[in-house]
């Protein structure tokens, strides 16, 4: 983190975009440091670690697709990844958009994206929303507080991120719904047209 802290904001694009490959440190880490020191730039860094990390979404999902199951396998135990398989598989969608904005490793959702045949295109339009979320409260946070951010980020980034993650379940459960409810109706208008 110091060797790409030393770049700046350069640093915190690489960061990003090698947190969506494989690299074990968030990216958010270095982007709080970064902000800290410059808050008025807060916003720019969050674009940058965002930028990055959309950039690196499909070289994690490339290594998923050629050797997925040999990369999570050397970072999961079985029993975890047949978990998360089993978990991923039933659903993925939301696991990728709640996922995104968590601090669990972002990589694991490329990877397992691309080892489970993912479409990339929804991948990569979760990933835009839930990663939008979790760089830029962080950046808007820094740019209006300035280095007293530092001190909130901590008990308002979680609360933010588990509200925001209530919200997009409570949102997906509703159009779920919705869906399977007009599912139903066509099929009960076919049924009494026949």
């Amino acid at each position: 983190m110091e060797f790409l802290r030393s770049f700046g904001s350069a640093g915190l694009f690489i960061h990003a975009m090698i947190d969506a490959i494989i690299f074990p440190i968030p990216a958010f880490f270095l982007q709080l440091s970064l902000s800290a020191l410059n808050p008025e730039n807060a916003i720019w860094l969050a674009t940058l670690g965002y930028a990055g990390c959309l950039a690196g979404t499909p070289i994690g999902y490339a290594i998923g697709r050629t050797s997925g199951n040999l990369v999570l396998a050397r970072f999961m135990k079985k029993k975890w990844l047949d978990s998360a398989t089993t978990l991923f598989r039933r659903h993925g969608e939301k696991a990728i958009l709640i996922g995104s904005f968590t601090p669990i490793p972002f990589k694991l959702f490329t990877i397992m994206s691309g080892c489970m045949n993912y479409p990339l295109w929804k991948l990569l339009g979760y990933a835009a929303i839930g990663r939008a979320v979790k760089f830029y409260v962080v950046g808007i946070l820094f740019y209006i507080y300035g280095r007293a951010a530092e001190h909130m980020v901590d008990r308002v980034l979680g609360i933010t991120l588990l509200v925001v993650g209530v919200l997009f379940s409570v949102v997906w459960l509703l159009i779920s719904r919705f869906r399977k409810r007009k599912k139903l109706e066509r099929t009960v208008v076919r049924m009494e047209e026949r």
